[in-house]
């Protein structure tokens, strides 16, 4: 009895098994049925597939900037890297071989100012620059604790280098315009290098001074042999051999170069070391290292004057500043007028392109004769 009882058992146990299985199977199946209602319906009424749309472009450019010329060619977003000096100009000096340029590049001007700080004749270049994008770079290097605060809209908004501390005379003032070229080089559409300062302004309205600089067979820098004691007189023997007495020069640190001299300044190690350790004042090495070095390097490229035009008919150690007295119709007709040069070889009567030194308070009355006298 015992057994027969043993065996229902296991029978009865054998049937309900299978029937457990098929109601676990059916409720699998109910359940993926109702998942996937559901998720027709989560997509249909917000948006899924909108989301993963969107999100797959975002992911291809960063796929194709790897691998397109655009990466290469396109100008830093950001001035203000984390590069020191000798990283820079590394950077800086990396040159293309090839001289045809695999794209459409519309040659820029580098407009770069060396300043103490504030630009206080920067209303006066938003009017210059106005209307020229694409044609021009402004870069500043200013004392490493002034802050820049210009506004958005501004073509100064965001233009300040890293800089370091830079003193007149010494080799503190080349390293700065070394500097200033050399983030200028990192974008390869500009062309043209032009140094100015916070006290500088433009003679002429910038397409004329694109087409002079454009169009010139040569870079503008002030070059000379004095053979006085404020020229020569300031040679080092000890800076044989690279630098001879004959060819030390002099000549005024506002300079225009072309890309080819540009290369020259960021990759020199030649000269650089000569200059830093045997012209210490009263060698004042910013007005004899780019021209003495320059003129060894590619003297058939200079000019051999500056298009920045100075006033040093009152004497001293630095040129005439003109405030707002100085402004006036005669004082703008004499700047502009009566002045002699070549130019490509010609004689020509349009011989500087920029004027300082200019004091804040002269901004009013050049803003008034700007659109009589230089043509903005």
């Amino acid at each position: 009895m015992d057994e027969g009882k043993d065996q229902t058992v296991r029978t009865n146990q054998h049937r309900a098994l299978p029937q457990r299985l098929l109601q676990l199977l059916v409720l699998f199946l109910v359940l993926c049925f109702a998942f996937s209602v559901v998720s027709v319906y989560l997509i249909r009424h917000f948006g899924v597939q909108n989301e993963v749309a969107t999100v797959r472009p975002n992911l291809q450019p960063c796929i194709e900037e790897l691998n397109s010329l655009d990466r290469w060619i396109r100008p830093p977003s950001n001035l203000l890297h984390s590069m020191n000096d000798k990283e820079l100009l590394w950077r800086a000096s990396l040159v293309p071989r090839i001289k045809k340029y695999p794209f459409t590049r519309v040659p820029k001007i580098a407009f770069m100012f060396l300043t103490k700080g504030p630009l206080p004749l920067a209303p006066l270049w938003e009017r210059f620059f106005k209307g020229h994008e694409g044609l021009y770079s402004i870069y500043t290097h200013s004392l490493p604790s002034f802050q820049a605060d210009f506004p958005s809209t501004s073509v100064f908004h965001r233009r300040q280098i890293p800089s370091q501390v830079s003193e007149w005379g010494k080799m503190s003032m080349c390293d700065a315009e070394r500097r200033l070229v050399a983030n200028a080089l990192l974008d390869i559409s500009n062309e043209w290098f032009v140094l100015l300062s916070e006290s500088c302004i433009p003679l002429y309205n910038f397409s004329v001074i694109y087409s002079y600089i454009k169009k010139s067979k040569y870079s503008f820098i002030g070059v000379f042999d004095d053979p006085g004691p404020h020229g020569r007189g300031r040679y080092n023997e000890y800076m044989l051999p690279e630098v001879n007495i004959t060819q030390w020069r002099k000549g005024s640190q506002w300079f225009e170069i072309n890309r080819k001299l540009a290369f020259y300044i960021v990759e020199d190690t030649t000269f650089y070391p000569k200059f830093a350790e045997f012209c210490k004042p009263a060698c004042y090495v910013d007005e004899h290292y780019f021209p003495t070095m320059l003129t060894i390097q590619a003297a058939n490229l200079i000019a051999n004057r500056s298009i920045t035009w100075v006033d040093w008919s009152r004497g001293g150690a630095h040129p005439a500043t003109f405030g707002r007295a100085d402004i006036t119709e005669e004082f703008m007709k004499r700047i502009l007028q009566a002045h002699s040069c070549t130019y490509n070889d010609q004689n020509s009567s349009v011989c500087f392109l920029f004027a300082r030194k200019f004091a804040p308070s002269a901004l009013e009355p050049l803003f008034l004769l700007a659109p009589k006298f230089l043509g903005f």
